[in-house]
């Protein structure tokens, strides 16, 4: 299991490459959930999200022999495009599965960041099998989204740059999909302000994590129906070790307490945040009554939000 040792040497290792990351505050949102709330805007990294910081200290540490081979991936988002993005920048080869229903800008942005992209079927069994197909051919070092202690490290400092600039807090509010940010986050937090309370919100359309950490027993997500897309992933052993270690609670919230905050957020506050970034948000929202007179932390995921519909609606009209 990662320590706030390997998230301090992550940090170390990865900050001239990734972006620090606004802490931004909102007096309308503290007068409404009755805290001081700080919000750490991993919309604001490079490829819009945090995933950019993990995978950054993953392939930094690769060897020399692991570099000239290249690495391959399987995602259809944010992950994806952070393998392109952080392989192009150290010279490294990168491959990238995507599912034939991957919307093209998503293919596009991970082509343009100098990625290799194979396709294949719409089904988890399809990316893996043709991930571990390419890896055992090519030689390829596969990169995991989340189930590796040096992406799990390298997501907890965001959560360390942002104790860092507001010294210590009462609540820390983070997404929970397949583990991998919370996890880090929990690090981060529990060894820099032992007594604050580490909180993971999920979309109750996805409660995997929520029944998993409730009963003791790791459930798997089942293709849940949420607008959450990335937080549709299912929980591996090692990342759900790591919350019931470290996780005080998960919570859930519904559809339109996501909409509401990403409605907040992009109003209010005038910042782009995608629902699986927003959750944290909502979940502050739900528990407003809990963090009174609080010192909150809140974990934004990412920004990355296809709006094309949106535009070629009114290019339409020109």
């Amino acid at each position: 299991m990662p320590t706030l040792e390997d998230v301090k040497r992550a940090y170390e290792r990865i900050k001239d490459i990734v972006n620090k990351t606004s802490v931004l505050t909102s007096r309308t949102l503290d007068n409404m959930v009755g805290a001081a709330v700080f919000i750490k805007c991993e919309n604001f990294q490079r490829v819009g999200a945090f995933k950019f910081r993990g995978v950054s200290n993953k392939l930094l540490q690769l060897s020399v022999e692991e570099k000239a081979k290249g690495v391959v991936t399987h995602s259809s988002g944010n992950h994806a495009q952070a393998v392109a993005l952080a392989s192009s920048l150290l010279g490294i080869k990168s491959v990238i599965v995507m599912p034939d229903n991957t919307p093209s800008v998503k293919v596009d942005a991970t082509r343009a960041y100098g990625a290799e992209i194979v396709r294949c079927s719409s089904n988890i069994e399809s990316r893996m099998e043709t991930c571990k197909e390419l890896a055992d051919r090519f030689g390829y070092v596969v990169v995991h989204p989340y189930d590796d202690d040096q992406i799990i490290a390298g997501a907890g400092t965001a959560a360390l740059e942002l104790l860092r600039e507001v010294g210590d807090l009462d609540y820390m509010f983070c997404p929970v999909g397949g583990g991998g940010l919370v996890s880090g986050t929990s690090i981060a937090t529990k060894g820099l302000c032992p007594n604050a309370k580490v909180i993971a919100v999920e979309p109750k359309r996805a409660d995997d994590a929520y029944r998993s950490l409730k009963d003791g027993v790791l459930y798997l997500s089942r293709y849940p129906d949420t607008i959450a897309d990335g937080l549709r992933t299912s929980l591996s052993r090692r990342t759900f070790k790591i919350i019931q270690e470290n996780v005080d609670e998960i919570i859930t919230v519904s559809e339109k307490e996501i909409v509401d905050a990403m409605k907040f957020l992009w109003i209010r506050m005038k910042i782009v945040v995608e629902p699986s970034g927003a959750v944290s948000l909502a979940g502050v929202i739900k528990m407003s009554k809990c963090v009174k007179n609080k010192k909150v932390g809140v974990i934004i995921s990412g920004g990355n939000i296809d709006l094309e519909d949106f535009f070629h609606k009114y290019y339409d009209r020109i």
